[in-house]
């Protein structure tokens, strides 16, 4: 099967999708002789011309409330903010217009908007250019969050996303985009709210996302090697919805739980699943207290080390699976 890279993959989605239907366009700065901040969106502009890959001013309020209008007049806009740290900028336009126009209106206004972004360190971008806030949206109902973390899953949510009458922001990782990796040329889609089980496993169960996936499959295979641990890897794909269901049976089977993201601990999206295994039968299974491994709290610093240093890696998630296993 051929191989793909994530960046490759995210671009394949948006060209068939705009071949499919022709409402789908997508807007952003600098995305059509420049192909993007990160090239995702490069060769579309020579394909569609500037009617579908629509250049716009340097000013998030404007792509997004743009965006809006035109979803909810019966478009399909694509609309690209360089940085998930620049969504403060629309904060009114996602936040109070995007998230709630479908259930304001009884149903009758669909909003079918994907909010393509990026964000997380990793690249020296600091602290204003890379965060890792996708909780702040999962606390909003009529939001839809998604984090592919392979080209597999970046193309297949990215067109079942297009295809959905409900806002949907798209978290992609800006160290993540020269991932590689098999992607079918026949039609695929993945659904929303669906885990995927990275790697089975009958010791601890491990759940990561984005960048933080690969991590957490190195520290597995260490795991294995250096203390004979069958640790289970699973990717959640999307946040919101969350598949509850997949994460209990896992912890029922392993009775150990480490959850791995780079935003910071407080609050983040680990923080929700340790309630859902609280509030479920899943805390019955638990042997051991569930462990979050998380970004440090405090701003992403510029310079490198003090960034990785503040960042989740390998080390940090095996020390963790260690404690939730008793491992000295």
């Amino acid at each position: 099967m051929r191989e793909l890279s994530v960046r490759e993959a995210l671009r394949e989605a948006m060209r068939e999708e705009m071949y499919r239907d022709e409402n789908v366009f997508v807007m952003g700065e600098d995305i059509t002789e420049h192909g993007g901040i990160y090239g995702v969106t490069q060769g579309l502009y020579d394909e569609f011309g500037g009617e579908r890959i629509r250049i716009t001013p340097i000013s998030e309020a404007v792509i997004i409330g743009s965006a809006l209008g035109a979803a909810m007049t019966g478009m399909r806009p694509i609309a690209e903010l360089m940085y998930i740290d620049f969504t403060t900028v629309a904060m009114d336009q996602i936040v109070n217009q995007a998230a709630k126009m479908r259930f304001m209106s009884g149903g009758k206004v669909e909003v079918p908007l994907v909010i393509r972004t990026q964000g997380g360190g990793g690249r020296g971008s600091a602290a204003q250019h890379s965060q890792s806030l996708e909780a702040w949206f999962m606390h909003v109902p009529g939001l839809k969050v998604v984090m592919p973390s392979t080209p597999y899953d970046a193309k297949g949510l990215l067109k079942t996303a297009i295809r959905d009458d409900n806002p949907v922001l798209f978290v992609e990782h800006k160290m993540a985009y020269n991932f590689t990796g098999e992607v079918p040329e026949e039609e695929y889609l993945i659904p929303f709210g669906e885990a995927d089980i990275k790697r089975e496993g009958s010791d601890v169960t491990v759940i990561a996302n984005s960048y933080m996936l690969p991590r957490a499959l190195e520290a597995a295979e260490d795991m294995v090697k250096e203390e004979g641990l069958s640790v289970e890897v699973i990717d959640p794909l999307t946040l919101e919805p969350f598949d509850e269901e997949t994460i209990v049976k896992s912890v029922a089977k392993t009775g150990r739980l480490v959850v791995v993201h780079e935003a910071v601990k407080r609050c983040g999206f680990g923080a929700e699943i340790a309630a859902k295994i609280m509030e479920s039968e899943a805390f019955y299974y638990l042997d051991a207290p569930l462990e979050r491994v998380a970004g440090m709290e405090a701003p992403v610093p510029y310079n490198e080390k003090l960034e990785m240093h503040g960042m989740p890696n390998t080390d940090k998630i095996k020390a963790a699976i260690k404690r939730s296993c008793y491992v000295k």
